[in-house]
């Protein structure tokens, strides 16, 4: 699974780590995030991620 990144704040989304704090568990992908996830830290939708290389 690969890391993605906000391209507005710089926050890294690691789906072996998931988003535990808003219910996304450990090991969810990127493409499995349910459409209305939001960047933890600054609130902007899945559209402004790219795949971190």
């Amino acid at each position: 699974m690969k890391n993605y990144v906000c391209e507005i704040c710089g926050y890294v989304y690691d789906p072996k780590v998931g988003d535990v704090e808003n219910g996304i568990e450990a090991g969810t992908s990127f493409d499995s995030l349910p459409e209305e996830w939001i960047c933890p830290p600054c609130g902007m939708g899945k559209d402004v991620f790219a795949e971190e290389n």
